[in-house]
């Protein structure tokens, strides 16, 4: 007997591109988080006006740093910032965002970085 489709679960934050990112960041009504490691930070660069919150600290207290919705979660490429919007769904956030391609794909459109 045939199985029925798995439905997919929607996820509970937007996946967004460097040039939505870019509208957000514009808008200044989002609240910027990059969870890399500090090392990471100093090689890479970061967004300006970014919190850095390495992911191991937002796993440790999410709420010390979840306090408001309306997140834009950033990291190398994309992955360790779609779990923390994860996180951050779970504690209750409903507006969250994740830049796909993280900063490497916001710095290849040529936006803004501070080393």
């Amino acid at each position: 007997m045939p199985q029925p489709p798995i439905e997919e679960e929607e996820e509970p934050f937007e996946r967004i591109d460097a040039v939505k990112a870019k509208e957000l960041y514009d808008g200044h009504g989002a609240t910027w988080i990059d969870v890399r490691k500090p090392d990471e930070v100093a090689r890479e660069g970061r967004i300006p006006g970014t919190r850095l919150v390495p992911m191991d600290d937002l796993l440790a207290n999410p709420w010390r740093y979840l306090t408001t919705d309306n997140v834009v979660f950033v990291c190398s490429e994309g992955i360790r910032s779609a779990l923390a919007c994860d996180l951050a769904a779970a504690v209750g956030l409903t507006k969250i965002y994740n830049l796909e391609g993280g900063i490497f794909e916001w710095a290849a459109k040529g936006l803004p970085i501070e080393k």
